[in-house]
């Protein structure tokens, strides 16, 4: 059977703008009440900043509310942020906990429907459908990436892989027998997919994967290039944090690869200036702030996430995209007062044809000065020329200095000496004292 590319929207997707405003308003008024009302955290910080759910005449007024923070989740652990009772919630998941108490989240099976229908939107977004292979290689367990995907994948009606992440041969292997057609994983682990198959001796372009869903790491355009050259696929952009829902709160449209577009119909975004917590216009550069719409176990009020980016018009669809994520605030190293991101310097790594995009950024201080190491590896192709090596660092130092304006040391390695991430990958190590 033909396969119908108007069955890919649903009906907000092709609504206009102005209806999608009303929706939102109306939505987000049930919200703001469900959070007041059934959240002791809510209830205060609400009365506190001296507003309450019916001071929202308009959207604007959302600026007016308080802002919830990570700690507000981990102050109220496990479960002082649920506003419904527990024998409602069907399903739980947390942060790993590893600079503090975990985050913990909850689901109504309503709002297992709704993520499940949000990720299935995604991976038709991304060009799928009902009928693909879909491999996923995101975490499973308490993180939010394996059975999000994996249950928007079956809302679909695709035949899911649910390989979770590791065992990297294994990866390979069931790629090679089952035949997918879209896989669904960290950008860092699909280059070490794509090792693997080479070391194997398999094209990586030669597999029937034809589109790639990456997220869970923010990842720059000149990945998106390697990726798509290395692998012969559509590289797309998923977003999504397991405070808002999990991974489906926005996808990149494949007709237009210019940044995920945010489900607002679930979702509301905004955009402040991470000093001053005020809104900025769309277009501005800022932090990314969500108020969630529809969520019952958790309803989630002006949550500021510390990722880095603006807010674009519609394109493929009249819901706003973000641009890509340059980095989180709370992830910025400021370097003899230079602000530095690491894609800054992934972009610059990934410009030079001898260098994979297998890196490590160090820093250290050297009485009061800060020191910056980048260590890289050779491409495999490139491995035992010493003159590509000394001149790969060369130029790697040369554009950090020109375009990030830090000075570093750079030690190019060969292939394979930089440890390999399951997940999302740690790029960077600083060893400053605290």
């Amino acid at each position: 059977m033909p396969f119908n590319l108007e069955n890919r929207f649903d009906p907000v997707e092709r609504g206009d703008v102005a209806q999608l405003r009303e929706l939102q308003l109306d939505r987000m008024r049930w919200s703001l009440t469900h959070a007041y009302n059934n959240v002791a955290h809510y209830r205060k910080s609400f009365d506190a900043a001296g507003v309450h759910p019916y001071d929202l005449r308009s959207l604007d007024d959302l600026k007016h509310f308080p802002f919830t923070v990570k700690n507000d989740l981990r102050d109220n652990y496990p479960f002082g942020m649920i506003a419904t009772p527990m024998r409602d919630v069907v399903r739980v998941h947390a942060s790993s906990g590893t600079t503090g108490k975990p985050t913990v989240v909850a689901y109504t099976q309503n709002d297992i429907d709704v993520w499940s229908s949000v990720m299935a939107r995604s991976i038709r977004a991304a060009g799928g459908h009902a009928g693909d292979i879909v491999h996923v290689a995101y975490g499973y367990g308490l993180f939010t990436g394996g059975l999000g995907a994996h249950y928007g994948a079956e809302k679909l009606g695709c035949t899911v892989v649910p390989m979770s992440g590791g065992q990297t041969e294994k990866q390979v292997q069931l790629i090679q027998d089952f035949k997918p057609n879209i896989i669904m994983v960290t950008p860092s682990y699909m280059l070490n997919i794509a090792d693997e198959m080479e070391r194997q001796g398999i094209d990586p372009k030669s597999t029937s994967l034809r589109v790639g869903i990456f997220g869970a790491e923010p990842w720059t355009q000149t990945m998106r290039e390697e990726l798509e050259a290395r692998l012969g696929i559509h590289a797309l952009d998923i977003y999504g944090l397991s405070e808002v829902m999990g991974p489906g709160v926005g996808m990149e449209c494949i007709e237009s690869k210019d940044g995920p577009t945010i489900w607002e119909d679930h979702f509301y975004p905004e955009i402040i200036n991470p000093e001053t917590g005020e809104v900025v216009p769309d277009g501005e550069y800022g932090e990314l702030v969500f108020t969630s719409l529809t969520k019952e176990a958790l309803p989630i009020v002006r949550y500021r996430t510390r990722d880095l980016t603006r807010l674009l018009p519609g394109h493929a669809r009249p819901m706003r995209r973000i641009d890509k994520i340059t980095g989180r605030s709370d992830d910025m190293l400021i370097i003899r007062g230079v602000n530095v991101f690491p894609t800054q310097v992934e972009e610059q790594i990934l410009k030079i044809e001898a260098l994979s995009p297998h890196y490590e950024i160090h820093v250290e201080k050297d009485g009061n000065l800060d020191c910056v190491t980048v260590r890289v590896e050779l491409k495999p192709d490139a491995a035992g020329a010493d003159a590509a090596s000394a001149d790969a660092a060369q130029e790697l130092q040369h554009r950090v200095k020109t375009h990030i304006g830090i000075t570093t040391k750079v030690e190019v390695t060969v292939p394979g000496t930089l440890a390999r991430s399951e997940g999302k990958a740690k790029h960077v190590f600083d060893n400053r004292p605290k």
